[in-house]
């Protein structure tokens, strides 16, 4: 078995981009196990922010506030190792959902990253590599994997047609999103390092949890995080709703 040992989360989104949802977002975060956090919950510290923790650094990789905020973020695979004086990439996304504003970011300050932002309607993508890139989001799909820049890889293209299958089909039960996450299929690809599985199973550096947001036309939204042990099984499933004022 082998080991991923660099950053492969996978990410799709589907914003402002059907009649019925605001939006629609499916993610993998994989991580050490042995890296300690805490499962999805409000944090109670008045910041109106859901998210799970990371324990060491203190922040999220992503998460949603009830002030009409969603940030998410992936590392660069490939990227130098990370510099130790640089800013936290995870307390970045807890401030983007709080109350700094994402065009005052300096990409610059923190190792490697892709991100994206959304408040008040506003879409932005941010990153670092290979240079600091600021742009405005569309409205439609958008992904993010570990690779350079928005190119998105096989498993990133998987899960956004699930997403825009899920949005098309009229219903609400999740499980078919939870299941494309759950994809342990590897990919053909020339691109070093992008064939990877959407679901990586691994004892030491595998998917950690899965993440679904889901807010609707009138702002009623659900955050569902299932997270996973070393071995792959369910450890927890958590649903949090939440509403945005449209």
């Amino acid at each position: 078995m082998a080991h991923y040992n660099k950053d492969m989360c996978v990410f799709a989104m589907l914003w402002r981009g059907h009649p019925d949802w605001m939006l629609v977002a499916a993610g993998n975060r994989d991580e050490r196990h042995a890296r300690p956090a805490t499962p999805l919950s409000r944090w109670e510290d008045g910041s109106w922010i859901i998210a799970g923790r990371d324990v060491l650094g203190g922040g999220t990789w992503l998460g949603v506030s009830g002030t009409g905020r969603f940030a998410v973020v992936t590392n660069v695979r490939g990227d130098t190792p990370p510099d130790p004086a640089k800013l936290s990439r995870g307390a970045l996304v807890a401030d983007l959902l709080g109350p700094v504003d994402v065009d005052d970011v300096d990409p610059d300050a923190y190792n490697g990253f892709n991100l994206f932002a959304i408040d008040a309607g506003r879409g932005r993508y941010l990153s670092n590599r290979p240079e600091a890139v600021r742009e405005k989001l569309s409205p439609g799909m958008h992904g993010l994997a570990n690779g350079v820049g928005r190119r998105a890889w096989p498993k990133t293209q998987a899960v956004q047609g699930a997403v825009r299958r899920w949005a098309d089909s009229g219903s609400d039960d999740i499980a078919p999103l939870f299941a494309a996450l759950r994809d342990e299929s590897g990919f053909v690809t020339d691109q070093p390092g992008s064939g990877s599985p959407v679901f990586i199973r691994d004892p030491v550096y595998g998917t950690r949890c899965s993440t679904l947001v889901l807010v609707d036309a009138e702002g009623r939204g659900v955050i569902a995080e299932r997270s996973f042990d070393a071995e792959g099984a369910v450890t927890g499933d958590v649903r949090v709703p939440f509403s945005w004022m449209v």
